[in-house]
């Protein structure tokens, strides 16, 4: 078979197991050193092996490595990066740009830091600012965009530009001071860059970060940016906290278990095993090659999944069955019903590239998960899924019904994760290995995560002012379970479709009510019971398919519950 490897700021160029694989790293991996990996697949009766070089800074591009299996030989530990993790010198992602409307403000709020994202038309780029206006301290995100492209507060008119600086105080007299440009009344600005479709931001004003951009930037993927793949993103807003995230995308134990009924998961069969259950878990074999204060380099089987701090975790999803042509439209469909199975990390969807085809790319799929700290006990997950195949699928299905499936999936564990955090906390987090007993590999990622956390970070978010010695108290299901507020009113696909179907819903209503009373004022008119019949029955059907779409609309858009007791 194909083997196929993912790594930090990878390019995956199309390759076939006849050829080398040259991977170079950049400052944004885990050990901060350069790293110069090359991978060989070479094929045997045996099956694929994949070997690893690994060469110092340095090294130039001619010195000659001495190679290691990785299935013998782990890449080591870099002990020298010590410290804490300061999590305000790092760049955020804020939201994605698809979800962002140029017309409007947008509140968002990241690492306890309330922002207001909106479009500078006359610098053509997204500003983030700090959600206050100097004057009263109005929200920001409440005004609106003026005629001129300023931002404006609505409470009392003061407009800013892209710099921040005042540029009008309706109240100040035209012959007078111009108090408007004062220091005290200008916005205070973050740093901000459109990276990867996504919004990214620098959680400091101080004006040494202005040109930060220029020293650092937000880790970079490019096949986010590749137009020969295609992606689903979407954004979700979760009420436990950054950690909890984190650790439960780093899971793959947990799918097929706490997602049955929603995700197809392959049946793991292994031998000698006495007892299997329905749901098809087993043995997960994960081990951590490379740690460091930037992050962390993990490999399940072939496939290795990093984690970038403080935001980023992503790998490949991969298969080592060759797909028929007939079979497309049957994982297609189901693709589509379970929306990318997003968490699966075994996940099986039309990734590999099969023997007779060599000559053509490579089918590849990525997950990409960014993780970001809103408050204590509140998180936001921005997701995307990446694949250079089935191009054509995202023409003609629209966001929304991806997202669908991928908040039933995200509902489902929900609650159990919102306690759980709860639980953690009140065991005391420097006791948190003491509360769990996690003794097999399967956890490997989850004790890595709460081990880096432990020792770069006193084992959570730094949230300087923000007290999260308290966590906020656990609202009524329906109420943490809210999929519109937490999603669709920041989605522009989702929020498009809600309207769109609540319009359709009402259409089918005053239709099925304009037939009926057609029927009552014209009944002698129909020249038999069979046309009366029919319109009748239209009458019915436009009732009945307005209920379902009533129904349809709550549990989608507004509340879906999830009962694992009779799954």
């Amino acid at each position: 078979m194909e083997a196929l490897l993912f790594l930090p700021s990878s390019h995956l160029l199309p390759t076939s197991s006849s050829l080398p694989i040259t991977i170079l790293s950049s400052p944004f991996l885990p050990h901060r050193r350069l790293l110069r990996l090359r991978t060989r697949l070479s094929s045997s009766s045996s099956g694929s092996r994949i070997r690893i070089s690994h060469l110092s800074a340095t090294s130039s591009s001619s010195t000659t490595a001495t190679t290691t299996t990785t299935e013998t030989a782990a890449i080591p530990f870099d002990d020298a990066d010590e410290g804490k993790f300061d999590w305000y010198s790092q760049w955020y992602p804020v939201a994605p740009v698809a979800d962002l409307d140029k017309r409007a403000p947008h509140a968002k709020t990241v690492m306890g830091l309330d922002l207001v994202v909106w479009w500078d038309r006359a610098a053509g780029k997204w500003q983030v600012f700090d959600d206050r206006c100097p004057h009263r301290l109005a929200p920001l995100s409440e005004g609106r965009i003026d005629p001129r492209g300023r931002l404006q507060c609505v409470y009392h008119g003061w407009c800013f530009d892209g710099n921040g600086s005042c540029k009008y105080i309706p109240q100040a007299p035209a012959i007078g001071p111009p108090v408007h440009t004062s220091n005290k009344a200008c916005a205070a600005v973050y740093p901000s860059i459109e990276q990867n479709k996504v919004v990214w931001f620098w959680p400091s004003t101080d004006p040494q970060y202005k040109d930060i951009i220029e020293r650092k930037r937000p880790p970079f993927i490019p096949e986010l940016d590749d137009p020969s793949y295609t992606c689903t993103m979407g954004i979700r807003e979760l009420p436990y906290g950054y950690e909890v995230l984190i650790e439960n995308l780093m899971d793959p134990a947990h799918v097929p278990y706490a997602h049955y009924g929603i995700m197809k998961v392959p049946r793991r069969v292994e031998p000698g095993r006495a007892e299997a259950d329905r749901e098809g878990g087993g043995p997960v074999d994960i081990t951590i090659e490379e740690s460091s204060k930037s992050g962390f380099l993990a490999k399940q089987n072939l496939k290795y999944f990093s984690f970038v701090a403080p935001c980023l975790f992503y790998g490949p999803g991969s298969n080592d069955k060759p797909i028929k042509p007939k079979d497309v439209i049957t994982h297609l469909a189901n693709w589509i019903c379970h929306s990318l199975i997003f968490l699966n990390f075994d996940i099986y969807l039309l990734t590999q590239e099969r023997p007779a085809e060599a000559h053509q790319k490579q089918r590849r799929f990525l997950l990409i998960f960014m993780c970001i700290p809103v408050s204590p006990g509140r998180s936001r997950l921005i997701y995307a899924f990446q694949r250079n195949f089935a191009v054509w699928v995202d023409r003609f299905v629209p966001r929304w019904i991806y997202h669908v499936g991928q908040n039933l999936i995200l509902d489902s564990d929900l609650y159990l994760l919102h306690i759980e955090e709860r639980r953690i906390a009140k065991a005391g987090l420097p006791n948190w290995q003491k509360a769990c007993y996690l003794p097999t590999k399967s956890d490997c990622m989850v004790i890595a995560i709460r081990n880096w956390l432990r020792k770069y970070s006193n084992y959570q978010v730094d949230w300087r002012n923000i007290t999260s010695e308290y966590l906020p108290p656990t609202p009524p299901k329906e109420q943490l379970m809210d999929r519109y507020w937490s999603h669709v009113a920041q989605c522009s696909s989702c929020l498009a479709a809600l309207k769109g179907l609540k319009v359709l819903k009402v259409s089918l209503q005053v239709l099925s009510l304009a037939l009926i009373g057609v029927v009552a004022a014209a009944k002698h008119s129909f020249t038999s019971a069979i046309t009366r019949t029919a319109v009748v029955s239209a009458a019915v059907l436009c009732f009945v398919t307005s209920q379902w779409l009533s129904h349809f609309i709550k549990k989608n858009f507004y509340f879906h519950d999830y009962n694992h007791a009779f799954k």
